[in-house]
């Protein structure tokens, strides 16, 4: 029996407001004085605090670790687990280069990614994928994504075919200033990704974590 997993992931956001100064002087004792204010002009941030512009184009690479399980009897010409027997599954690095397209408030992007597998089954993989959502915060992200993905196994031997399928998942990023590590970083434009994926129709589960850099 297939379990159809799907998890949803939310990053703090923060919103913050500038506030005109106000300077005035008066004098009522003497008819003659004169009022006078001078109002400060608040200034307007045409993009995210930690460096990214609100139109343009942002490279930026990633390397995220995680874990993923599969059905076990997922299709697309993988061998299904017998019961009793130990499902597909393990824990996976995955590095990732792509580029955003800011559109204001939202976004839209593709990537490319390479995964090793750290122990349990899965030996490599590697797809591609558009991603798009909206920005909030400071300097978070908010996003779908949806893709091409090839997998093989060390289950099945050193020449495990690769197999492939569909790939879809929703995530955020948070950037450093969100969480209150701004000093740390300065405007290096580190974020935290934090992302939930599968492979085909709900097939597997693969919850991500990692930091990503971008220019």
């Amino acid at each position: 029996m297939r379990n159809y997993l799907l998890a949803t992931v939310a990053a703090l956001t923060v919103s913050v407001a500038a506030v005109p100064a106000f300077a005035q002087d008066a004098n009522m004792a003497d008819p003659a004085a004169t009022a006078t204010q001078t109002d400060a002009p608040a200034t307007t941030e045409t993009g995210a605090p930690d460096g990214t512009g609100a139109f343009g184009f942002e490279p930026y690479f990633a390397v995220m670790g995680g874990w993923e399980g599969f059905d076990r009897n997922p299709g697309h010409g993988i061998p299904a687990t017998p019961l009793g027997g130990r499902k597909l599954q393990g824990g996976t690095v995955t590095g990732i280069v792509g580029a955003n397209v800011p559109l204001g408030p939202v976004f839209v992007g593709a990537e490319g990614e390479v995964t090793k597998g750290v122990d349990g089954a899965i030996d490599w993989g590697y797809g591609a994928a558009g991603r798009f959502g909206f920005r909030a915060g400071e300097s978070g992200l908010f996003y779908g994504k949806v893709g091409y993905r090839w997998v093989n196994f060390d289950r099945f031997g050193p020449d495990s075919r690769d197999y492939h399928a569909i790939t879809y998942g929703v995530g955020a990023e948070v950037g450093p200033k969100d969480i209150g590590l701004g000093g740390l970083t300065g405007n290096s434009g580190v974020r935290l990704r934090f992302e939930v994926s599968t492979f085909g129709s709900a097939e597997s589960f693969r919850p991500q974590a990692g930091l990503v850099a971008h220019f």
